[in-house]
């Protein structure tokens, strides 16, 4: 999997353990992700940054000892959580 990609279901997954935070397989899937960025990219110290963007997520991070940011619209970043609000079977937590 690709960087990129890879970053975009980490904050996927991000966004969901967030809004579901008993929702023990969006926290599993979570730290997939991470684990799929620190271990096969090189990835750290990742965090989101400047929230206030109402178009874009930015992700901050560090990789081969260099500071980066990554954005993403934020509309296609918080689509599976509104898919999964959306779906019955997934609102019980």
């Amino acid at each position: 999997m690709n960087l990129q990609d890879t970053f975009f279901n980490w904050l996927q997954m991000h966004i969901v353990s967030e809004a579901r935070p008993s929702d023990e397989a969006a926290q599993e899937t979570l730290d997939f992700f991470a684990m799929i960025l620190q271990e096969d990219h090189g990835v750290s110290h990742v965090e989101l940054v400047d929230e206030s963007d109402p178009m874009k997520i930015h992700i901050s991070y560090e990789r081969e000892g260099m500071k980066s940011i990554q954005s993403f619209d934020r509309e296609a970043a918080e689509k599976l959580l509104d898919d999964i609000n959306a779906n019955p079977i997934y609102n019980n937590q």
